[in-house]
């Protein structure tokens, strides 16, 4: 039986799916060597690249409200502009 702890890394309750990967020979061979575990480096730098992915994806497709967005805050100023201390 698995215990269930609420701060558990994400990761470690989700389904892993094994893969087959091409990495250089030397780099698998220093990594070892450092005793890092290799699946997981891979994991964490995959999952970078897919939220970095991911945030770039948005930006583009939001491109346009954001740009209006800062045209108005440009022209008008935000609305607690009146409240702010300087």
């Amino acid at each position: 039986m698995r215990i269930y702890y609420a701060h558990m890394d994400r990761a470690t309750r989700t389904r892993k799916t094994p893969t087959n990967l091409s990495v250089r020979a030397d780099l698998v061979a220093r990594a070892k060597e450092l005793g890092l575990n290799i699946s997981q480096v891979v994991e964490r730098a995959l999952e970078h690249a897919v939220r970095a992915a991911e945030h770039a994806a948005w930006l583009e497709e939001n491109r346009e409200a954001i740009e209006g967005y800062n045209k108005r805050v440009e022209k008008h100023g935000v609305f607690s502009d009146e409240y702010r201390r300087l």
